[in-house]
This record gives structure tokens, C-alpha cells and sequence, in this order.
């Protein structure tokens, strides 16, 4: 299933945005032309400036004020992935050399920054207050999750696992879909019904990543494999497994030899039934987010929304 045909309403509207997105590199300072089009160019599904305009499609779809939008909620999106890269010491992202293996650490952040500023110019074209303030909010909610999620490296609560992941992923899915509603001047109680359906997409879309980074193939991934357990970051799979009693030996492993323990952690969730229940809490998610639109109008956005739902946990990469 591919989720492109999901953005058949704002098909030509998502043009726009790309088109503004490839602008950014372009009209850069020339020494940073190369490494903004290495980020922005090739990969990416583009879901979250989708899930903008498409959450605007239910009241007065101004389509400037939300390709706007659109464009600043998917460069913060890259911003993001071009420091991740930095703070993790990636090599690869979306099939790709990263920023900083190129370019080095330190044009990396410089890059990232680039990015954020850019991101917040187009939020604040908008000249909606309210967006702007969430679009600042969520930018501290990311940060602060990238820094639990550094400091209870190893950890394995499964609550602490939700909340990062929320911090992380989600509460930027859900800005995407509450900012779209927010600028087509939507009632409150569909812009929280939708606010409501990106949280629960977002955390759904993030269970599915923790998932494949076990079952998925480096080619389809666009980064290597199990690259988060690597990193000591204990995503739901390993979080399952290490509640089973017959874990202990591993944790006990892991205590006094962090790169056998986690090996051998990547073989047991590859041999267990955790992935089978990671499946079906991302799948519980989603089927929350489809529950939180189902009293509004029934239009082709409102459809693509609950198909994007279905998408969510049946991709591959």
C-alpha cells in the first residue's frame, strides 16, 4: 500500500510545498546550497505537512496560510532528522550519506539551525498567533524528548518509552493536523478532534519505526538496522521483551557487557512474539486516531485521514 494516493485532495497543493522546500536551498547563501539540497531532496514521505493541509479541508481551506505551514512543519520535520543524525553520530539517513558524515559535526548544526530558522519564517507568515506559539511549543517538546531519551539510555519503562515517543514524534503529527485546522478556522472541537487524531498517528507511526529498525531491510529502511539499539535507546520491542521473566539472564548480560547483552537482545526480539504485540499497540493507536474524527464531515480529506491510519501500521519503510 503506498500512501501517496492518501493526498489525492491537496495533490497539487503538496506540489506547492515541495516547491517551496526546493526554494529554501536555492535562494540559501551558495555555500550552503549543497548540503540544504542534500537534506531536503530525495526521501521523506512527506506525512506531516499532508496531514496539515488536509486537516484544513474541513471548514475555510485557505490554501496560502496553509501551504505555509505545510512547508514550516516539514522543515522543522528535517531540522530535526539533520541534528538527530548529529547527536547519534549516523552515517546514513533515507538511503543517503547524513549531514554530518559529509559535511562534519559542526556544519551539521549549523545546517540544522538553518533549517529551524527557516521553518519558524513560514510559520510566521501565517500571522496566526496561535500557531505560532504551538509551532514554538512543539520545537521545546522535541527537544525535551531527545533529552530523556539521552539521559535513561538502557532505560526499559514502558510509560518513559510513550512519553519520549511522544515528545519526540508524536507531538509534532499532532501540531501538523491542529495548525491545518486552526488556519482554515475550524470549530475548537473539530480542532481538537484533530489534534487528538495526529497525536495518536504520530505515536502509531513511531511504534511501526521502532518495529522495522528489528524486522526491516537497510535498502528499504534508508538506515541501517536496529541502529537505535546501538545507541542504547530501548524502543517498545526491547521494552516488551525485558518485562518477560525468562529476560533476566539478558539483563544480567547487559550489566556487565552492553555490546554482547545487546546483540543477543536483537536476536531474541527477532525470535520472540513482541514484535506481534508492538503490531498491535500501534495498531490500537491508530484505530484511536480514526475513533477521534468519526463525527466529523464525511468528505475525501476525512477519508484519506482514516486510510492514512490504516497506512500507518501496514508500511514497510
Amino acid at each position: 500500500m503506498s500512501v501517496a494516493w492518501t493526498y489525492d485532495p491537496v495533490k497539487s497543493d503538496m506540489a506547492r510545498v515541495d516547491g517551496e522546500i526546493e526554494e529554501v536551498a536555492r535562494l540559501a547563501p551558495a555555500e550552503m546550497t549543497e548540503q540544504l539540497r542534500h537534506a531536503l531532496q530525495g526521501g521523506g514521505k512527506r506525512v506531516r505537512p499532508a496531514l496539515t493541509l488536509l486537516a484544513g479541508k474541513f471548514k475555510r481551506y485557505n490554501v496560502g496560510l496553509l501551504v505555509s505551514m505545510a512547508v514550516g512543519v516539514e522543515l522543522l520535520h528535517t531540522a530535526t532528522l539533520v541534528h538527530d543524525d548529529t547527536i547519534d553520530d549516523a552515517q546514513i539517513r533515507r538511503g543517503k550519506i547524513s549531514i554530518k558524515q559529509r559535511w562534519g559535526n559542526s556544519n551539521a548544526v549549523l545546517i540544522g539551525d538553518y533549517l529551524f530558522a527557516s521553518s519558524a519564517r513560514f510559520v510566521a507568515e501565517t500571522r496566526n498567533i496561535r500557531v505560532i506559539k504551538l509551532f514554538a511549543q512543539t520545537l521545546m517538546t522535541i527537544c525535551s524528548g531527545e533529552i530523556q531519551e539521552s539521559i535513561n539510555a538502557f532505560g526499559s519503562d514502558r510509560q518513559r518509552y510513550f512519553q519520549t515517543i511522544g515528545d519526540k514524534t508524536a507531538c509534532l503529527f499532532a501540531a501538523a493536523t491542529e495548525s491545518g485546522a486552526v488556519l482554515a478556522n475550524s470549530p475548537e472541537d473539530t480542532v481538537q478532534a484533530l489534534k487528538e487524531y495526529g497525536y495518536n498517528i504520530g505515536m502509531s507511526f513511531q511504534i511501526i519505526d521502532d518495529i522495522l529498525d528489528f524486522v526491516g531491510q537497510k535498502e528499504t529502511l534508508g538506515k541501517p538496522v536496529a541502529s537505535d539499539l546501538a545507541q542504547g535507546v530501548f524502543t517498545l520491542p526491547v521494552i516488551l521483551l525485558l518485562e518477560r521473566p525468562e529476560s533476566t539472564a539478558v539483563k544480567a548480560i547487559l550489566k556487565k557487557n552492553r555490546k554482547k547483552g545487546t546483540q543477543l537482545l536483537m536476536e531474541m526480539v527477532r525470535n520472540s512474539s513482541v514484535i506481534d504485540e508492538c503490531y498491535e499497540i500501534a495498531q490500537g493507536f491508530s484505530s484511536r486516531a480514526s475513533a477521534a474524527i468519526k463525527n466529523l464531515p464525511e468528505n475525501p480529506a476525512h477519508n484519506c485521514l482514516d486510510s492514512l491510519a490504516t497506512y500507518v501500521t501496514e508500511r514497510r519503510s
